[in-house]
């Protein structure tokens, strides 16, 4: 009878360890995810208001319905350099030190807020803080659904990264189309893509840590590939929201 006592004590610690150990993690991923939305948010702002810089990665364009912005040549190596440091990290960050991969995650994160400096030209102030306050508010009842949510969400997960890749073909056919429909039906799909994907990730994120434990640098690499999926995943649903809840200037 001691013995089982023992054991279970054993096991209740062993739980109970493992539960703040995951509390711990979560909350160092949320704040890599949260300090990189404010890199990537005041890099944006600052380039929108400051003419020097504004001036190295736009420019302004006439078109048929008025002044429009269109990237200068370094304007388009922010916009997709960041899409290759997403794939550093993704197959290299083993290789990589501590380090390296807080130094490209943070790199990430900049160049994406100069790629984004646009919306600040093109939207309403208040439009892209309401929006983004939504956002918030949609990311963290999906992400505490993830991470609470006994149900097995793998399958969800496939559907949805299927719909990603529709999203992602319909939004190149419409580069070409120009439809605001089309335009329409992409930013609705893409938000409940993204909405879903957020629920995923938070489960991807828990599951994962229960298999490698909090080991120092494993757990540190995984809480910066966490945190990169979850910046992704509210940084698509505000992208798509202010689609059609930005007041455009």
């Amino acid at each position: 009878m001691a013995d089982f006592d023992n054991r279970l004590a054993r096991a209740t610690t062993a739980t109970a360890g493992y539960d703040a150990g995951l509390r711990a993690h979560m909350l160092r991923i949320y704040n890599y995810m949260a300090g990189a939305l404010a890199l990537t948010g005041t890099v944006a702002y600052a380039v929108a208001n400051t003419p020097v810089l504004l001036n190295l990665f736009y420019h302004q364009v006439m078109t048929a319905q008025g002044i429009a912005v269109a990237p200068t040549i370094l304007g388009y190596v922010v916009m997709f350099a960041p899409l290759a440091l997403v794939f550093l990290l993704s197959f290299r960050i083993q290789q990589m030190s501590m380090g390296s991969a807080q130094l490209t995650f943070w790199a990430y994160a900049a160049m994406v807020g100069a790629s984004l400096a646009s919306i600040f030209l093109l939207f309403d102030l208040g439009s892209i803080a309401t929006t983004f306050f939504v956002t918030a508010a949609t990311f963290g009842a999906m992400s505490l659904y993830g991470y609470t949510t006994a149900r097995d969400l793998t399958g969800m997960g496939n559907f949805l990264f299927m719909g990603l890749i529709g999203v992602v073909i319909a939004s190149l056919a419409n580069m070409f189309f120009q439809s605001a429909a089309m335009n329409f039906a992409i930013s609705v799909i893409g938000v409940l893509v993204f909405t879903g994907l957020t629920a995923w990730d938070t489960q991807k994120i828990k599951q994962y840590y229960y298999a490698v434990g909090s080991d120092g640098t494993m757990a540190g690499k995984a809480a910066i590939m966490g945190a990169l999926a979850l910046y992704l995943d509210f940084l698509n649903i505000f992208l798509f929201l202010l689609r059609f809840m930005g007041n455009r200037r």
